[in-house]
């Protein structure tokens, strides 16, 4: 390339470019590698999406922050690449709010005010994902959806009764069952049932319930 040609460029890309770059960037490798990764199983299906909706809504950001235009059409242009969703599958409400928060820290780099500014927004949010998502303030609550055979203990008086059971049969520290719906022909109930992360005391069991 050209200098002449590299230098126009970089005068262009001038007005706090690449510091807020490398601030946005660094604030989301901290959020997906230090945050969502650890605390979601190494799950790395939507690592990309986070990580290019980030870069992309960034330079739009930084881009309309020196172009004069209507705060109705900003915020319209916003929303078309904020609300996108994919066709092929939907994607869970967690990885959605990590999504949110990736296009968050793009936007709040791109259009601080300064790099202070820019650099304890993106702290905030950090901190506050973090502690939400450790469990550090409050214990992580997990579901798994079965399907049960034994459908007369889903009666209101058995409760009791069908939470010991399937504690007994998955290693889980369950509390709460929720009745999806029951087949009457095959009786046979699907449940979801909720429990606490970190007060796993076994590995499930495969002896009658089958996750969906």
């Amino acid at each position: 390339m050209d200098s002449a040609l590299l230098k126009h460029l970089l005068d262009n890309l001038s007005d706090g470019y690449f510091p807020r770059l490398l601030t946005d960037a660094f604030a989301a490798c901290v959020l997906m590698y230090c945050i969502y990764l650890p605390n979601n199983n190494r799950n790395r299906e939507y690592l990309l999406t986070f990580l290019m909706f980030n870069l992309v809504i960034f330079h739009i950001a930084f881009l309309l922050n020196k172009t004069e235009m209507s705060l109705g059409a900003a915020f319209g242009l916003f929303a078309v690449f904020g609300l996108l969703r994919y066709r092929t599958e939907d994607i869970p409400m967690k990885e959605m709010t990590y999504l949110f928060l990736a296009i968050a820290l793009g936007l709040v780099t791109a259009v601080a005010r300064g790099q202070g500014e820019a650099a304890g927004v993106c702290g905030v949010l950090l901190a506050a994902t973090f502690l939400l998502d450790s469990g550090r303030i409050s214990r992580k609550e997990l579901h798994k959806d079965l399907r049960y055979e034994q459908i007369e203990m889903i009666k209101p008086e058995h409760r009791a009764r069908l939470l010991q059971d399937l504690r007994e049969r998955t290693g889980l520290d369950i509390h709460f069952v929720a009745i999806q719906n029951i087949d009457f022909v095959r009786d046979i109930a699907n449940l979801r049932v909720f429990y606490h992360e970190h007060q796993t005391t076994k590995p499930p069991q495969a002896t009658g319930n089958k996750s969906s």
